[in-house]
């Protein structure tokens, strides 16, 4: 067996290096105190971040509808699974090799092997796609924002006094998101033209975070104080507030009772699995940017788990705030709905009010049948919003979620001065979860253009200029059409490609930068190698689990037309559209493939010879460091015998030491 040897030279320690074995255990680290990369004030900064970037709008408004609509309680096992066998390997490789390497995704995946670089340009590509939609979120946020600062709330009645059909076909709150708000055109072939109001705030929302990310992490990892905390105050707030609302109970015994049938539906594990993927914030290089500014000992482990299972708690928290404000809702419309039948009843039929008949959520139906041919306003009664069950079973996701459905409730909040209050709060939240997640994405382009050398000048300006970019591509959202664009961007530009990108990140480093090698990077890194959990899931279930997700979505893709729901003035709701135009299903195609293409392109390219590589790769710097780590080992074995041959010299050979030899 070869000797062991740690030796520091040159700034650079060479720990573990067994020589003359042909199994070199290798961990090389630079000295961190020799390079200028910006680094982190403190621990706590960085989880804040992370945990920032991980939990966003998804878990606020996508996880609840995702959960009620798959089975309640019955929903909660298979996104479990998924997270054990997903979720948490994959986040635990993007932390570590994003903090072994200290460098961003395109030059992380460069020295791991530079015919996978196009990994990393894929990760850039699916960051600046999601970055161009998802600050339009944080810019609906911030128009809301602005109109809570009244009383009464723009959208607690209708405008006209009962002239506007649109609005009293629909709602307050329905009207005032599709008209008054984003004034949403009848189909996305009807561009319309720009929305003045819309494109003011998204070019807020743009400002605020150019200015907080200016200064790179220094900036935004001072915002991430507020951003990422001040969410869970308000969710606090609302879960004390919801809870105790007549009808929580019923919201949250819809949310978690089982409904086993269920897991029979192959659709709810793929949607459990997708949302676990997705909320994590894997393979968009945001994560591997974060990581990078921390100094290389440091427990990535720890930290991949803590965040993981934070962004969850969150998300299962959320779903209580909102199912507790839903169940509250579905209550009160259904009162609303029975009371209206009632004065209807009184009116219509003789005797009905001096016989003391109540309508009751039991009885309302079997009395529509024996009076429906009394009068045809009592034939024609509209009972959408009676039935309890009924409102729950009908509750939206998504923007519809926060932007109609959560502003209604808050209409209904008791007492009813309070609504600007509540309202205020509510859309700081969501701005906050939005911007928190923003910083990461933008990382996720910035860091890896700096490191990979493609960006050579101050990174303010890049800043500048990437937010500048993003708000002039991002004026089609900005359009009378701009949410049918949303939707479009939301449901394939940051899908489909993060779970081929994922699949092959995970390939990438356990087979072919090895197990062993990452174990020992993690030995160094955390004290601890990977435990048997670790081992499995990164060999055989996680790549596995990706493998059955990305067949069942080709296949669901493949035997499915693609189709858009959208405002219709007329009726006063949300129908179905159709498909989309020729055009708008070429953008949803280009959106899958485009970020996946650089990973072929750019090894094809590296493979010919076209795109050399001119970095020096992980494998390489290794190898040059066992050949150091020999010659210094052999140095060290020379020097000691030229000093103790030296010494040696000192004594002459009858064993007297001369005076005069030794005067000074």
């Amino acid at each position: 067996m070869g000797d062991e040897v740690v030796i520091e030279q040159n700034g650079v320690e060479l720990s573990n290096v067994e020589t003359g074995t042909g199994k070199e255990k290798i961990v090389i680290e630079e000295d961190e105190s020799a390079d200028d990369r910006p680094a982190w004030d403190n621990k706590i900064q960085y989880l804040l971040s992370q945990i920032g970037f991980a939990v966003g709008l998804g878990n606020v408004w996508r996880f609840p509808y995702l959960c009620q609509r798959n089975g309640g309680g019955a929903f909660l096992i298979p996104y479990l699974i998924m997270l054990v066998i997903e979720g948490i390997p994959i986040f635990h490789l993007e932390l570590a090799i994003g903090q072994r390497i200290r460098k961003g995704s395109i030059d992380v995946w460069n020295q791991i092997n530079p015919l996978l670089g196009g990994v990393g340009v894929a990760m850039v590509a699916v960051s600046f796609l999601v970055a161009l939609y998802y600050n339009v979120i944080i810019g609906w946020c911030a128009f809301y924002f602005f109109n809570s600062f009244q009383a009464p709330l723009p959208w607690a009645t209708c405008p006209g006094n009962g002239t506007v059909m649109e609005c009293e076909k629909s709602s307050p709150t329905a009207y005032f998101w599709y008209r008054e708000a984003l004034d949403t055109s009848e189909s996305i072939e009807d561009g319309g033209g720009i929305n003045w109001k819309m494109m003011l705030c998204i070019f807020t929302a743009w400002l605020i975070v150019c200015v907080c990310m200016i200064k790179g992490i220094k900036s935004s990892g001072k915002a991430i104080y507020f951003t990422a905390t001040f969410p869970y105050v308000v969710l606090l707030i609302f879960f004390f507030r919801g809870v105790t609302l007549e009808g929580a109970g019923d919201g949250l015994a819809y949310l978690f009772i089982p409904r086993v049938e269920k897991l029979a539906d192959p659709i709810v594990w793929l949607e459990a699995a997708t949302q676990i993927f997705f909320s994590l914030s894997v393979a968009f290089g945001g994560l591997i940017s974060f990581s990078s500014y921390n100094p290389r000992k440091n427990n990535c482990t720890r930290d991949a788990v803590v965040v993981a299972v934070i962004n969850s708690g969150t998300s299962i928290f959320a779903s209580v705030v909102i199912f507790s404000v839903l169940g509250f809702k579905a209550l009160t419309d259904s009162r609303k709905c029975l009371q209206e039948f009632q004065d209807l009843m009184e009116d219509k039929v003789p005797g009905f009010a001096s016989n003391n008949m109540t309508v009751t959520a039991s009885n309302y139906m079997d009395l529509w049948g024996t009076y429906n041919t009394t009068d045809t306003a009592i034939r024609d009664f509209n009972f959408g919003y009676c039935s309890k069950d009924g409102n729950l079973n009908n509750a939206v996701g998504g923007t519809g979620l926060a932007f109609v459905v959560f502003t209604e409730a808050m209409n209904q909040f008791y007492p009813l001065e309070m609504g600007p209050f509540w309202s205020i709060l509510f859309f700081l939240m969501l701005a906050n979860l939005g911007l928190s997640s923003m910083f990461g994405t933008l990382e996720g382009v910035i860091t890896p253009l700096r490191d990979a050398g493609i960006w050579k000048w101050r990174k303010e300006f890049l800043v500048v200029l990437l937010c500048v970019v993003c708000f002039l591509i991002g004026l089609i959202f900005a359009q009378y059409s701009g949410s049918y664009w949303l939707d479009i961007f939301n449901d394939y530009s940051g899908t489909f490609p993060l779970l081929i990108i994922a699949f092959f990140e995970n390939i990438a480093i356990v087979y072919v930068y090895g197990l062993k090698r990452l174990s020992d990077d993690l030995e160094y890194m955390t004290g601890s190698r990977p435990n048997l959990y670790w081992k499995v899931t990164w060999l055989f279930l996680t790549p596995l689990s990706m493998l059955v997700i990305f067949g069942a979505t080709i296949y669901t893709e493949a035997t499915r037309t693609i189709t858009y729901k959208g405002w219709d003035s007329a009726l006063g709701q949300v129908v179905d559209k159709g498909p989309y135009p020729w055009w708008g299903e070429m953008m949803c195609y280009v959106l899958i493939c485009l970020p996946s293409l650089f990973i072929p392109i750019v090894f094809v390219l590296r493979l010919t010879g076209l795109m050399p590589y001119r970095g020096e790769t992980l494998k390489a710097k290794q190898a040059r460091t066992v050949q150091r780590g020999a010659i210094s080992k052999q140095n060290l074995v020379t020097d000691s015998v030229t000093s103790v041959s030296g010494s040696m010299a000192a004594f002459p050979a009858n064993g007297v030491i001369n005076p005069a030899s030794t005067a000074l």
